[in-house]
């Protein structure tokens, strides 16, 4: 379809190149600069979109600042229109800080399945929105690749209407819509067991990105001042976030308790910091770790998701 936005350049930017050089995978990273090339979503992509619940979309608010929230649905909720083209049947959720984010922007969407450890990355323009009963987004893809396997933590997710959630568990509703620059104790505690985590970041010209990040339970840590960090693991040799982040430090975090589908969202700043490899808290040897500064809060709608297998699902460190 024709796009009616500024095309993107294909290939590496100019931060990615950076961090790329300084990492000492420059050669390695050339290697995958085909898989930047226009977006062309294929017979197999197509796939395995339809077979998917869950998708993180990064995008702007009303006012500007960034944000990364979950979209979710039944199988078949993502639907591929054309070769560049991706229909969402959903918006985010009432509560979300995404709700009614404005069309005619950039953003970064991830396709992920945790039970097969797979994950899909659509970086474009978010050419039209709808609510009511046909409800949903129209992104028009730049990049279209699948990311390694890597730091997925298994679990099985399927769709489920929150109205079955537990009205016991931690999503309580006088907070859904609540705005903070400080983390509370439930924060602090849901950060610094997860998982997982996804992380949104920006670039002047080539948009918003949404990423995967994983590790052991506890990898993210909370310092005394209520700053947030994560050692970096080795990866694709992309860096795409981290590229992001050398032109740009805006950021947004987001964290989901698959168990009470608690969301807690995160806006802020982050920058990648260089330690000697092996320092205390380097858990991956990169001698990278990342820190993000919280300048906004919000505990969005709940997950319209539930796990429904974990069992023999040993926690995945690579």
């Amino acid at each position: 379809m024709t796009t009616h936005h500024p095309p993107v350049p294909p290939g590496f930017h100019e931060g990615e190149l950076a961090v790329q050089r300084q990492a000492g995978v420059g050669g390695e990273a050339s290697r995958l600069r085909r898989m930047l090339v226009p977006a062309h979503l294929s017979a197999g992509a197509v796939r395995f979109l339809a077979g998917q619940h869950l998708a993180i979309l990064s995008g702007r608010d009303h006012d500007g600042r960034l944000w990364t929230s979950p979209l979710s649905g039944p199988a078949g909720f993502l639907e591929a229109t054309g070769t560049d083209t991706l229909r969402v049947h959903t918006t985010p959720r009432p509560g979300d800080p995404l709700r009614d984010l404005d069309a005619d922007q950039p953003v970064g969407l991830l396709v992920i399945d945790f039970a097969r450890r797979r994950r899909f990355r659509i970086n474009g323009w978010l050419a039209a929105t709808a609510h009511g009963p046909a409800a949903g987004l129209t992104i028009e893809a730049d990049q279209a690749y699948g990311n390694c396997p890597q730091y997925i933590q298994r679990r099985d997710l399927t769709h489920d209407p929150v109205g079955n959630a537990d009205p016991d568990s931690a999503m309580s509703a006088s907070r859904v819509t609540t705005d903070g620059a400080r983390l509370n104790v439930d924060d602090i505690a849901q950060v610094t067991t997860a998982d997982t985590f996804f992380l949104g970041t920006t670039h002047p010209n080539r948009g918003q990105d949404a990423s995967h990040r994983g590790g052991p339970p506890g990898f993210v840590r909370v310092d005394d001042d209520g700053h947030l960090w994560w050692p970096d693991y080795e990866g694709n040799n992309m860096f795409n976030s981290f590229g992001n982040l050398a032109v740009d430090p805006t950021a947004a975090l987001l964290f989901c308790d698959f168990d009470t589908r608690r969301t807690l969202h995160l806006s802020g700043t982050a920058r990648v910091d260089h330690t000697a490899r092996g320092a205390a808290g380097d858990d991956g040897g990169t001698g990278r770790r990342a820190s993000f500064t919280v300048e906004r809060t919000r505990i969005g709608a709940p997950l319209s998701l539930r796990v429904a297998h974990t069992a023999g699902y040993p926690a995945i460190l690579r």
